[in-house]
């Protein structure tokens, strides 16, 4: 049984990442911030009949990570770097400190997981990266620059590290949906609406769904069995790539 180490796991599309994988067979590790308490999550996961157990991790501290990591019952095999927030503000009344956090939860915190993880991927011979990126991987949008430079970062570091593990059966790959309906994404909406003085219906409408051909939120369960695939054997010569969830947006 592989064991999957998702960060950001107490909520939103971390919690649905964990209960969905935990249904295909893998022992999960359910990471969060103490005060998020993904021992939530891994109870509901155990009591669906599935393996799991809960690591409190900030993915900001090699403190934090190399306590977590030595806690953990057994070696990850598959990291799903999901942790992340946002912040919705013009670039003048962005907080830098806020700016700096967002970077280093999304994007340095991502490097910081899965260079924990590699030398024992690499000692077994097996691992698999899945990053949880975004739309704005790809394209931007107002109002998110810290959002936006992160998870483009996110798409040039997947693919550096998948050059750096090719000779071995390890691969990296980022997962790029739009708009999920998460609370995080609910708060944003409410933040897009200040930040644009249009009504939050406007934000779904025309902000959120107006540019995907399809308009539908992405739903989890489609992520899942997105990262469920990338962890299979068919797909083991998929490395570096970014696999767009986005209902048509970059097909204009």
């Amino acid at each position: 049984m592989h064991t999957v180490l998702v960060t950001g796991a107490a909520s939103g599309i971390g919690e649905g990442l964990a209960a969905g994988l935990a249904r295909t067979g893998l022992h999960v590790v359910a990471s969060d911030l103490e005060r998020h308490d993904p021992t939530q999550v891994v109870a509901r996961i155990r009591a669906a009949g599935g393996s799991a157990e809960a690591a409190i991790l900030d993915v900001t501290s090699d403190d934090s990570v190399a306590a977590a990591m030595a806690r953990l019952s057994r070696p990850p095999d598959v990291l799903v770097n999901n942790a992340g927030l946002q912040h919705v503000a013009p670039l003048e009344e962005f907080p830098m400190a806020k700016w700096d956090y967002l970077i280093q939860v999304m994007l340095t915190g991502a490097a910081r997981l899965t260079r924990a993880v590699l030398p024992g991927m690499r000692a077994r011979g097996f691992g698999r990266v899945v990053n949880i990126g975004s739309i704005h991987s790809l394209v931007a949008s107002p109002y998110k620059s810290a959002y936006i430079a992160a998870k483009h970062g996110l798409a040039g570091f997947t693919k550096a590290i998948a050059l750096e593990t090719a000779g071995v059966d390890i691969t990296v790959n980022t997962i790029c949906p739009s708009y999920v309906r998460t609370p995080l994404v609910d708060a944003q909406i409410a933040d897009q609406a200040r930040a644009r003085g249009i009504p939050e219906a406007e934000v779904i409408g025309k902000v959120m769904l107006e540019p995907m051909p399809k308009g539908v939120f992405i739903d989890v369960q489609e992520l899942t069995g997105i990262a469920a695939f990338l962890l299979s054997p068919p797909a083991r010569n998929i490395t570096g790539q970014l696999i767009v969830v986005d209902g048509g947006w970059t097909a204009r």
